[in-house]
């Protein structure tokens, strides 16, 4: 396979959870993709009106090792979601990003297992994780069905709904109307497209239409925006080959004990090999779900739970499971 050209990650980091998945991601990077030669940019938020704390990322100790492992810290504004929508950190941050250079965003719980320059990117053509479940709309008795309320909001930014479809899905099923988990997305530039990303995501918060009047927005309102955006830009479902990204190259882990109870055995590996090395774990078991999870045995204990290849069909399930049985940390 051939390999990708020079493109930017992305992640948003800030104080608690989210720094410490940022040195899970980074270490994993260099580990398992020695010669991506592009730059890992950490979006950190700024102290603003909009936070009623400092959400920059805590500690000397933590910003020196992202630093360490090659990762650069970008700071950004939040102006228009901050504390009351975080999710909207990754809209945001792509308006500090350098223009016109390629990017591929992640989530911070994100695990990469494989080359990422292996992967066919076409920046031109961008796309999002398919890696998700039918969580919105959320149908309601006598309510608009799926097609009337994707619908509504392709009319309302001018785009056309009908090639937005999977004609080989039925009517009124979830998977027919393009979405997608925001996991991961990319494109050939973060300005343009988190400009679109904000005006769209702004409009249906502060002017939905009639149809999403019983819809909640809190927290899907990026992934109501995400295949509106990709959409636009001339992307779909299917721009990249099955497999990779959430796949052999990355895992959306979502949260340590999911990680341990439904991903493969290389997985667990890569996690536990690039977290061991003493520099990185001194900075790791600050956060005690990670100290519980990997260094203390927590994580293999809730894999023992499970069996991969019977796991429960939805996710919720598995978190219960977990839950029931004491584990459940994030």
């Amino acid at each position: 396979m051939a390999e990708t050209g020079a493109f930017n990650i992305v992640i948003v980091a800030q104080g608690g959870r989210l720094q410490y998945e940022a040195v899970i991601l980074a270490a994993s990077l260099r580990a398992m993709s020695p010669g991506f030669a592009g730059r890992l940019l950490v979006a950190e938020p700024q102290p603003g009106p909009l936070w009623p704390s400092d959400p920059r990322i805590r500690g000397e100790g933590t910003r020196a090792l992202l630093e360490g492992l090659g990762a650069e810290i970008v700071p950004f504004e939040s102006r228009c979601f901050g504390h009351a929508y975080p999710y909207g950190n990754k809209i945001e941050a792509l308006l500090s990003l350098p223009e016109d250079e390629a990017f591929v965003f992640f989530d911070t719980d994100t695990l990469v297992t494989g080359d990422i320059m292996q992967v066919p990117f076409d920046f031109a053509r961008p796309t999002a994780s398919l890696r998700r479940e039918g969580t919105w709309p959320q149908i309601e008795l006598y309510g608009p069905g799926y097609g009337a309320i994707w619908k509504s909001l392709y009319d309302r930014f001018g785009l056309d709904y009908e090639s937005s479809l999977d004609p080989s899905q039925p009517d009124e099923y979830w998977k027919r109307y393009l979405y997608f988990n925001a996991g991961f997305f990319f494109y050939r530039c973060p300005r343009v497209f988190g400009r679109r990303f904000l005006d769209y995501a702004l409009a249906i918060r502060d002017d939905p239409p009639p149809e999403l009047v019983c819809q909640p927005l809190d927290p899907w309102l990026d992934q109501v925006a995400l295949p509106l955006v990709i959409h636009g830009l001339g992307g779909g479902r299917d721009t990249l080959p099955e497999g990779l990204l959430d796949g052999e190259v990355s895992c959306h882990y979502r949260a340590l004990p999911l990680l341990y109870a439904r991903e493969s055995d290389h997985v667990v590996r890569v996690l536990e090999e690039v977290t061991a090395p003493h520099r990185i774990k001194k900075v790791l078991k600050e956060h005690e779900p990670i100290k519980r999870m990997i260094y203390q045995g927590r994580g293999q204990k809730v894999r023992a739970l499970f069996d991969r290849d019977d796991l429960p069909p939805r996710e919720q399930a598995i978190r219960n499971t977990i839950k029931r049985n004491g584990f459940w940390m994030r």
